[in-house]
């Protein structure tokens, strides 16, 4: 009787997920701060669009203001680019291949590097600084909001070059997530910029 009735307590239960078809913590959790921050960098849209469209301050640029667009078109090809490569070091792993991991997350170090590097250099030469007028300041805080992820990101992807060099990761499932959720990251910092650059440099 005992027995029956906890059969039936059972049942009417939800079944328990199959391991298989849990998410990881880790990739939970990179995707939960992936949503904030998104939410964070949608309160800059909505800046840069009232200042642009709302509040109609004139040309916009306004005249003073001239942006290298051809500079961070290149910029954003290297940054593109080093999604590639960090794919390129995850598929590596998933197939047993350390090396094309070491070269992988090391190539995408180096561009996420070089894309920062330009990026400063683009604010030592642009002529204005975050002070100038309500464009200055959505400029600076725009492509410097983003440029801070990808000071986070080149954290990561150092963390997980070292990892790569002294043998972390295998191609064993969950055994290579220390590329696999700062891969995700990057993603989503590639995306974002290409958000910024089309909002600010293009339209």
């Amino acid at each position: 009787m005992e027995a029956h009735a906890a059969t039936v307590e059972h049942a009417h239960g939800p079944p328990e997920a199959h391991q298989s078809s849990r998410i990881d913590r880790q990739t939970l959790g990179i995707l939960l701060f992936i949503v904030s921050e998104v939410m964070l960098f949608g309160a800059f849209f909505a800046s840069y669009f009232f200042l642009r469209v709302v509040a109609n301050v004139g040309p916009w640029p306004p005249e003073g203001f001239d942006l290298p667009t051809a500079v961070a078109g290149v910029n954003t090809a290297i940054l593109i680019s080093s999604s590639f490569t960090v794919h390129y070091a995850l598929v590596s792993i998933q197939r047993g291949n350390r090396r094309g991991l070491i070269a992988g997350l090391g190539a995408t170090w180096l561009l996420g590097f070089t894309f920062l590097f330009i990026q400063f250099n683009e604010y030592v030469h642009i002529g204005f600084s975050a002070r100038n007028g309500a464009f200055g300041t959505i400029f600076y805080g725009l492509t410097g909001l983003h440029g801070a992820h990808v000071t986070v990101g080149l954290i990561l992807l150092a963390m997980a070059n070292i990892r790569a060099w002294r043998g972390h990761f295998t191609s064993e499932p969950k055994k290579h997530l220390g590329v696999e959720v700062p891969g995700i990251y990057w993603h989503f910092v590639d995306v974002m910029w290409i958000i910024v650059f089309t909002t600010v440099y293009i339209l």
